[in-house]
């Protein structure tokens, strides 16, 4: 039982570093066969594996949805450009717009969401994007999320990454100062790396209460 809960605890890892969405997305798919393998004795070691509950997980899930949607709505160029990442309440916003005002918009839906706490607006304002640019964004984050998966000093499941223009952005939660900074110099050393944004917080953060 406890090889099948470790089993459970890697997937889970894998698939929360490409989003809870992702995650939430699966677990549809599947019906009921993932609680039910949880409810076998592996529900333990997830919890204690993640720093955000399950209730909390779907929660950020559906704060994510609803300013994807919002973003839809207003235009479809943003829906398109504008990343969104959830975690805790904390909404990060990364990609490339075309102009300031679409920063401050997005910047705008993102706060106007129930259940947002605090808006992290990193997008960047460029018309110098280009295919060649996020093919290597998207190379760095898959490099960066294996280095954080394999690597036995890291919670990965804790962690969310996103790249633009070879800036690579931490969200997510730390064990501790060691366990980020192990973090941090993993997406360092990547080639073609600019600089590395954390947004993480610690564990014992009073601002998680």
């Amino acid at each position: 039982m406890k090889s099948v809960a470790l089993k459970i605890l890697h997937s889970l890892e894998r698939m929360r570093a490409f989003g809870v969405a992702g995650v939430v997305s699966l677990s549809l798919a599947v019906g009921g066969c993932i609680p039910t393998i949880l409810g076998a004795g592996a529900t333990t070691g997830v919890a204690v594996a993640q720093e955000r509950s399950v209730g909390g997980a779907i929660d950020d899930s559906t704060v994510q949805l609803a300013i994807q949607g919002k973003l839809l709505d207003r235009s479809r160029g943003l829906f398109v450009k504008v990343g969104i990442e959830v975690d805790e309440g904390r909404v990060l916003l990364t990609g490339v717009v075309p102009k300031p005002e679409d920063r401050v918009t997005a910047a705008r839906i993102a706060w106007d969401t129930d259940g947002v706490k605090e808006v992290l607006n990193e997008l960047q304002v460029t018309d110098k994007s280009s295919l060649v640019s996020y093919a290597k964004d998207a190379w760095i984050t898959t490099r960066l999320r294996a280095k954080v998966l394999g690597d036995e000093k890291i919670i990965g499941i804790n962690y969310t990454v996103e790249t633009v223009n070879g800036v690579v952005y931490l969200l997510g939660i730390a064990q501790g100062a060691d366990e980020l900074k192990h973090v941090t110099e993993h997406a360092r050393n990547i080639g073609g790396v600019k600089e590395v944004v954390s947004h993480v917080r610690f564990k014992d953060d009073p601002r998680r209460r």
